[in-house]
């Protein structure tokens, strides 16, 4: 079924509720996640958007699990909802394998050294072990599952793709700028279900977690501008708002500039996916321009906030902060920069301005 923009508006409207209902949370070295929203959005069926109702989900197109993330991004929620509904649930459908209960936080984890090895225990195909450490996994700790990117056995192309119960299993502690948690995991043959993957789907499970984390940028960064707007004109100096000098309306130009940029751009990306194109160059292009307005809108944002948007209590933090974390995380603008290359110059010079037009 093809969800309506009435039908999508309705989803963001409910989630808005939700996060209405909840007191800002700040997250600090007591508190890892904000589970009481979680908890609620799980009831309304939100964190099954997009997954296949016979699957286990609610479900929804990619663009209603991407307004969803873009909603609660913008309000700085707490919650696992960007890794569980836009990476890791997309990844495993893909792979064929099963889903763990919508309710519970799902995550996903592609970096560190982790090696899968095949295991003929009598369960039948698709049971593997795996030994390492996965690195800076959002969520560490949070999650009761997590879907890991592995190398396959020496003389097997692609990687393998496997659900990890976290149950047990060791976490480190660690945290990104905005005190998400970012742990690793080590896996020393735990048993999971498991898929291999060619690499072209390999690339794309990254891909998505890139997509995913532009998606949070650009709305976050939508957010800081309309609050420095709305500072803006309402902070007086020298007797008229800032908003009436030439300097700080050239700040807030800019940042509209950035702004809509990255929304076309990730924009762009989710169409591809919704048409069930390769992501990769698209969500390359997308994580770019995101990582690059993340930098110039948390600056200029601070720039026209000044102090007051330093301290503990004002609530601009709480976004510019992800906006520095999340730029760096699932790949920086330097990795994607390189594959977005890569992929408009794999089809040659006659092929360069096809390319282009199809990642935008």
């Amino acid at each position: 079924m093809t969800t309506t923009a009435s039908d999508r508006d309705l989803v963001v409207e409910t989630v808005r509720d939700i996060l209405g209902a909840h007191e800002p949370f700040v997250l600090d070295a007591g508190t890892a996640w904000d589970a009481p929203l979680w908890a609620d959005l799980a009831a309304a069926g939100l964190t099954g958007v997009g997954v296949p109702e016979e699957a286990g989900g609610s479900g929804g197109e990619t663009g209603d699990a991407v307004a969803i993330t873009a909603t609660l991004a913008a309000g700085a929620a707490a919650v696992p909802v960007a890794e569980h509904l836009l990476v890791a649930a997309p990844a495993l459908l893909a792979a064929g394998l099963e889903l763990p209960d919508p309710a519970e936080p799902l995550t996903v984890a592609t970096g560190g050294v982790v090696h899968a090895e095949p295991v003929d225990d009598g369960d039948g195909p698709g049971r593997w072990t795996l030994t390492g450490t996965a690195a800076e996994v959002p969520w560490a700790g949070v999650a009761r599952h997590v879907a890991v990117l592995a190398a396959a056995p020496a003389g097997i192309e692609g990687e393998v793709l496997a659900l990890v119960d976290t149950s047990g299993l060791a976490t480190t502690e660690a945290r990104n700028l905005a005190g998400e948690p970012r742990g690793s995991l080590v896996l020393g043959g735990t048993p999971a279900a498991a898929a291999l993957l060619p690499p072209a789907a390999a690339a794309q499970v990254r891909a998505r977690l890139a997509l995913a984390r532009a998606v949070q940028i650009s709305a976050a960064a939508e957010q800081v501008l309309a609050w420095t707007v709305t500072y803006a004109g309402e902070r007086q100096q020298f007797g008229r708002p800032l908003g009436k000098f030439q300097a700080i309306q050239t700040h807030a130009a800019v940042m509209a500039g950035e702004v809509t940029a990255t929304a076309a751009l990730v924009d762009a990306a989710v169409q591809a996916l919704d048409r069930g194109a390769d992501p990769v160059a698209a969500a390359a292009a997308a994580k770019v321009r995101a990582g690059a307005a993340a930098s110039t809108v948390a600056a200029l944002a601070h720039q026209v906030h000044g102090a007051i948007g330093f301290t503990q209590e004002h609530r601009l933090h709480h976004l510019t902060r992800r906006l520095w974390s999340w730029r760096d995380e699932g790949g920086n603008e330097r990795t994607w920069a390189e594959v977005l290359g890569v992929a408009l110059l794999t089809g040659g010079p006659d092929d360069l301005w096809p390319a282009l037009t199809r990642v935008v």
